[in-house]
């Protein structure tokens, strides 16, 4: 039986200006064209490793609204 992916809702809210242009690739990546700019992705590990590379520029949201906690609150 395979498991469906959860989704997650990811927010654009700060700019790319001054940033390495991997981060400006990955936020297109992410399908991002816009700031504040909201699109919901698969959760899934490769798209949590591009969230992390770029977690100071997103705001990531759970789709039930409770917002997702950052990995380094948890460690």
């Amino acid at each position: 039986m395979v498991a469906v992916a959860g989704k997650l809702k990811v927010t654009w809210v700060r700019s790319t200006i001054g940033h390495k242009a991997a981060a400006r690739g990955t936020i297109r990546a992410l399908g991002l064209h816009r700031l504040h700019q909201t699109v919901e992705i698969a959760d899934t590990p490769m798209m949590r490793g591009m969230l992390r590379r770029v977690a100071f520029l997103l705001d990531v949201e759970e789709p039930g609204g409770a917002k997702a906690a950052k990995e380094e609150d948890s460690k």
